[in-house]
């Protein structure tokens, strides 16, 4: 039996969060203070290619601040994909401390089909 499930991404897992970076070939997140245009903010600070600002995620609160001007310092498309990257990381960490073996499987449509076998 199938599921389809549909994920409001919060940002809360670290682990996750360096996971999802290096799936992604990204540079891993420093804990500091990230320089946005709007100004300072406090938590993991992540680079995406081509960004002028960085992403600060706040995993306390699961907040994602960032600063790309509708498009103009940074393609969305980078956040999109880290984000889905972050989600398919999480949902996988979770499954395999439940006992579950997971799989994943890349769709033509850019999504990301991830299986669940087994579990307690």
């Amino acid at each position: 039996m199938s599921h389809i499930v549909t994920i409001q991404t919060q940002v809360r897992d670290p682990a996750a969060v360096r996971a999802a970076c290096s799936r992604l070939g990204l540079v891993e997140p420093t804990e500091g203070i990230g320089q946005l245009f709007s100004g300072e903010v406090r938590g993991l600070v992540l680079e995406l290619p081509g960004w002028t600002y960085p992403v600060v995620i706040d995993t306390a609160a699961g907040a994602v601040h960032f600063d790309n001007y509708g498009g103009r310092w940074g393609e969305q498309a980078q956040l999109d994909r880290f984000l889905q990257g972050y989600a398919v990381e999480k949902a996988k960490l979770e499954a395999r401390q439940q006992g579950y073996q997971v799989s994943e499987q890349p769709l033509q449509d850019g999504s990301i089909l991830v299986r669940l076998s087994g579990g307690n």
